[in-house]
This record gives C-alpha cells, sequence and structure tokens, in this order.
C-alpha cells in the first residue's frame, strides 16, 4: 500500500499580484513550488473553500518526476489580504489559477483536488480544457444547493450526527434554526468578537464530527488563532452564494472535458460529500475512470484513498 512520499521544503515561494478591474480589490496570491523544475507540471488545488495549502500537499507527488506547485486561493493562508471576501469567487479563483499558469511559464498541468479543491479543479477544466494533461478529483463536491444543504441543513447529514448538529445550533434561537446557514453566517459577522470566535468553534467541531470515524475525537481547537483564522468565513461565504456556480453548474457543459483524461475517487462512507456526486459526475463523463474506496470516508489521508491517489499519480509518469 502507498502511502506519502517523504517531507520536502518548496524550491521557490511567490507572491503573484492578480489582475484586478477597476473596483476590484487586489489580491496578491501565494504560490509555491517543490520538486523536480523540469518535471511534468501539477497543480494542488486545496479545499475548504478557505483552507489553505499545507506542506503534507506536496507529499503526494513523487518529487523525482513532478514539478509540484501549490498556491493559496484568495483569503485564505498566506495570500493577502487575509480573510477578504470582496472580489472573491469562484470566476476569481478560475482566473487565478490560470494566471498562475502562464506565470510560471506552463502550457499544460495536471490538476489534483479534493473536495471544494475538486470542484474548483472541474470548474478551471470546463474553463480552460487545453491547458489540463489530466484531473484528478477526489471526494468531489458538486456545489448544488442540495449538496450544501446537506452540510448546513437539518434534513441532511444532521439525520446521522444529531448530537453533534445539536451542539452547533445550540447558539441559534427557534427562528434562526429555521435557515441555519444563514444564521451561522450572520454569527460570523457579529460585532462582538467572542460571538464570532464561538461560531468559528462551533463549526470546527462539526465539521470534525463528519471526518473522524472516533466520536470521541474532540477539536483542540486555540480560541486565540481563531480570531485571526478567517477560513470558516471564507467557506460560509462561498456557500451562502452557492459557490457562485449557478451560472455555471458543474454537471453541464461537460462534452468541453470529454478528452481530458479524468480520474474521480471516493470514499464510499463519505459523509460530508456523498459519493452519489461522483457517480453523477461518471455518468456525464463516462470515459472517467471511477473508483469507489472501500471503508473509507472523505481525508485524503485515509490510507486506502492516499493509496489510490498516490497509485494514480506514480502510473501518470511510469511509476508502476
Amino acid at each position: 500500500m502507498r502511502t506519502y512520499y517523504p517531507a520536502i521544503e518548496p524550491n521557490q515561494i511567490y507572491y503573484f499580484q492578480m489582475p484586478t478591474s477597476e473596483g476590484e480589490v487586489c489580491h496578491t496570491i501565494y504560490v509555491e513550488e517543490s520538486g523536480n523544475p523540469n518535471g511534468v507540471p501539477v497543480l494542488f488545488v486545496h479545499g475548504g473553500p478557505g483552507s489553505g495549502c499545507s506542506s503534507n500537499q506536496r507529499r503526494f507527488f513523487n518529487p523525482l518526476h513532478y514539478r509540484i506547485i501549490l498556491f493559496d486561493q484568495r483569503g485564505c493562508g498566506r495570500s493577502k489580504p487575509h480573510g477578504c471576501i470582496e472580489s472573491n469567487t469562484t470566476q476569481h479563483l478560475i482566473g487565478d489559477m490560470d494566471h498562475i499558469r502562464q506565470r510560471l511559464s506552463i502550457k499544460q498541468w495536471i490538476v489534483f483536488g479534493g473536495s471544494w479543491g475538486a470542484t474548483l479543479s472541474l470548474a478551471y477544466a470546463k474553463v480552460f480544457p487545453t491547458a489540463v494533461i489530466a484531473l484528478i478529483l477526489r471526494g468531489l463536491f458538486l456545489a448544488r444547493q442540495q449538496d450544501i444543504e446537506w452540510v448546513y441543513g437539518n434534513k441532511g447529514v444532521a439525520k446521522f450526527y444529531p448530537q453533534a448538529w445539536a451542539q452547533l445550533i445550540s447558539c441559534l434561537d427557534e427562528t434562526e434554526r429555521e435557515d441555519p446557514l444563514s444564521s451561522l453566517w450572520q454569527k460570523l459577522n457579529h460585532p462582538n468578537l467572542n460571538v464570532v470566535v464561538d461560531t468559528k468553534l462551533a463549526l470546527e467541531r462539526w465539521e470534525c464530527s463528519l471526518v473522524k470515524s472516533d466520536s470521541s475525537l474532540d477539536l483542540k481547537a486555540d480560541c486565540q488563532q481563531l480570531r485571526h483564522n478567517h477560513a470558516k468565513r471564507i467557506q460560509l461565504y462561498y456557500c451562502i452564494n452557492h459557490c457562485f456556480l449557478d451560472e455555471m453548474p458543474l454537471l453541464q457543459g461537460l462534452n468541453v472535458v470529454k478528452n481530458v483524461l479524468t480520474f474521480v475517487v471516493h470514499g464510499e462512507n463519505d459523509m460530508v460529500c456523498p459519493s452519489v456526486q461522483s457517480w453523477l459526475f461518471k455518468q456525464a463523463v463516462p470515459q472517467a475512470h471511477f473508483t469507489l474506496v472501500p471503508l473509507s470516508g472523505h481525508l485524503a489521508d485515509e490510507p486506502l484513498v492516499l493509496d489510490h491517489l498516490i497509485s494514480i499519480m506514480d502510473s501518470l509518469v511510469g511509476e508502476s
């Protein structure tokens, strides 16, 4: 069974200023390169939205064969201004990705993403299909209203985790509980910083309960750190705006990616993004390679999921 490659450090770090239209906020995007500068370019697209990239994400790829590129999406991680939701939409992120490609003088690259990262990777491939050598989608999130409500509504995954859901909405009154997502979003924008931090913590705990197999695990959140971490605010900002995909639903217009080599990997027990989302994509793109991974959930580092992902990446550079 394959596991992560050894930890490596970046060869290059950049802060690219993104093009702006009149009246837009100027975003500066953190970009890093590691691995072989002359290798096959691969772009890792992080999830969230809002999470930012991390050092472990370099380790899906053989550094002898791959030119590994990571970036923090607008408002995330080391990109600036941190936490900014102005001039921050899916369309902006798609443009940023291709701007990075051009700045790095890359003609084509592999695009690799999981969860929201898979959403954005697919959306990018639909706009720039000729720039994509291969597309690797793990735990695909289709970002339809029903997919958002599955996570943040009363009638979705909440039915499977009633205690965790009750803890999440305990800060909401009866009226607010009719629309939990909007109510939680309002609390993330509350003038009282303690309310904001408590809401961030509640959301972190809720997400943790969906992805950890051991229900006794407790999130050891640093409240001081949460004061300055805007990941959940960005995440809910995208969700209340339907991930800015109302005019370009992921399952429509897929004919443009029919010639892109595509691999879809999904844990069969994924409770964040049920595997039916990847299955629907497979029905729309029959030539895509689809793997439903047994005994696995949402996370990329679950052993069987990790094995499949690294096996795919190794196969693309001729490693058996």
